[in-house]
């Protein structure tokens, strides 16, 4: 051992000490492991230290006849035991957070006050030569009163190391206790803290929690449930809805097909009979715009199918009209057309019919005439590398083969039937002077036509590869250093 450490035990202790905590606040969080090093080695070397003059922890402190002496090794010796016990703390909280990660924070805290009171008991008993007994029976009064005391906290602390042993959700688990909803931000000692989807804080306390019913929507981690409850006529046939619902479904690709997603009847009253169409996603973030979109499909597929949601004020029937005359009310091209023109056009469309599976229109074929879907679910299909894949869906009011009738180019996608499917024909030879007449539908399909084709681009393309960037930190990550 060096002189100076020989001649001043002391004082080199106090260094250690010292030299400990600022290590401990310099090196950084993500170097946790270079930490834990660290400690052990100034604890191994504060260790050598008082060991080597004498000032064993495990007997009262040297140097009876100079009382500065004999307090200063006291603290030390004291100090050993607590130095000891925020080591083993911070080594067995290492050892459990590889294990069971942030969850178990709460054990980890409890570990190490056991440690700790356990560290102060031996150097009241060792360093301090203590009656032990009395001093455990007096902490045990002590106890009884401060535990009448915090009952309700007490309750909390043990519901949260119940709730983290048990595990029904961990930190960032999309969950509902009793109602309230939210993500899991933190679970501390009182309470679970839940971060709701409106963005504020939510503060249950444990005990609560254990009590309330838990609903995890994290588990299973790939999949998340949804529902969309929809009223229509009762005078409207079952069947009829129900086929409807499921073209919506199969119209909605955010959905999983596995588990497939159905629909149920829920309920019937004088007023109305409600639906309920139920599916699931492979992530939390597409449950609020899968909601959106399926209710829409719902309101297309029901309209294709001539049935109306129920809402709180019902108008008088309308008047009866054809299929094609019902279709342009509800097509975002062709609603602009006057009431007089609607009719005439209705006059020259022509219904046509496919099974599943059929080919409506084929990629490089040049239409000479615009398709409106009446019903059903069309599948939009690209090839990317030599492989074909589904780029959308499409479902009652959208148009097919624009770019043949606006600029006499092939079509970029094939169109083919999802499920049986009716869609309204128009030739280009009456559709050409309505355009001509009419600039503002001519500049929607326009618009539409800019839009699938940068879509298309897009989804067929190969992203940009980023380049590596290759140098001394790159090869020191590389490494773990």
């Amino acid at each position: 051992m060096p002189s100076f450490i020989a001649d001043h035990p002391m004082l080199c202790a106090v260094a250690l000490i010292f030299i400990d905590i600022a290590v401990w606040r310099l090196i950084s969080a993500d170097l946790a492991n270079w930490k834990l090093a660290a400690r052990l080695v100034i604890f191994a070397v504060f260790s050598v230290v008082l060991f080597n003059d004498g000032m064993n922890p495990m007997q009262t402190a040297p140097y009876a006849d100079d009382t500065t002496l004999h307090l200063a090794a006291t603290a030390l010796q004291i100090g050993w035991w607590l130095f000891a016990a925020r080591t083993l703390t911070v080594l067995l909280g290492a050892v459990m957070m590889q294990r069971v990660g942030h969850t178990g924070r709460l054990l980890q805290d409890l570990m190490g006050a056991v440690i700790f009171l356990i560290a102060i008991i031996a150097a009241m008993a060792y360093v301090l030569d203590l009656p032990v007994k009395g001093v455990l029976a007096t902490s045990g009064a002590v106890a009884i009163i401060v535990g009448l005391a915090l009952q309700s906290t007490l309750s909390d602390v043990f519901s949260g190391i119940v709730l983290n042993t048990t595990k029904p959700y961990q930190i960032d688990d999309w969950i509902s206790i009793d109602g309230t909803e939210g993500r899991v931000t933190d679970i501390d000692w009182r309470a679970t803290r839940l971060q709701t989807s409106q963005g504020s804080l939510a503060v249950i306390p444990n005990s609560l929690a254990a009590k309330a019913k838990i609903i995890n929507f994290s588990r299973p981690a790939d999949m998340f449930g949804l529902a969309v409850s929809l009223q229509v006529s009762p005078h409207a046939r079952p069947q009829t809805v129900i086929e409807a619902l499921e073209r919506a479904m199969q119209g909605c690709r955010p959905l999983l097909a596995q588990p497939a997603p159905s629909v149920a009847f829920k309920a019937s009253t004088s007023g109305g009979v409600e639906y309920e169409i139920s599916g699931f996603v492979p992530a939390m973030g597409l449950k609020r715009e899968t909601r959106n979109l399926l209710y829409d499909l719902a309101y297309r597929h029901l309209q294709a199918a001539g049935v109306g949601l129920l809402s709180a004020t019902e108008g008088s029937t309308p008047p009866a009209v054809s299929g094609a005359r019902a279709l342009l009310e509800r097509s975002s091209i062709f609603s602009t057309l006057r009431q007089e023109e609607k009719d005439t056009f209705s006059q020259n469309m022509t219904l046509h019919t496919y099974r599943a599976g059929e080919m409506i229109l084929a990629a490089g074929e040049v239409s000479d005439h615009l398709f409106i879907i009446e019903s059903g679910v069309v599948s939009v299909l690209l090839v990317k590398d030599g492989h074909q894949f589904e780029a959308g869906r499409m479902g009652p009011g959208e148009v097919i083969g624009e770019s043949g009738i606006l600029s006499e180019q092939a079509a970029l996608a094939d169109f083919s039937a999802k499920t049986y499917c009716t869609l309204y024909r128009i030739e280009n030879e009456y559709l050409k002077p309505c355009l001509d007449a009419r600039h503002d539908i001519g500049e929607a399909m326009k618009a539409l036509l800019d839009f699938r084709r940068h879509a298309a681009q897009a989804l067929t393309e190969d992203a940009p590869v980023v380049p590596v960037k290759k140098g001394f930190l790159q090869w020191l990550r590389k490494r773990g250093l």
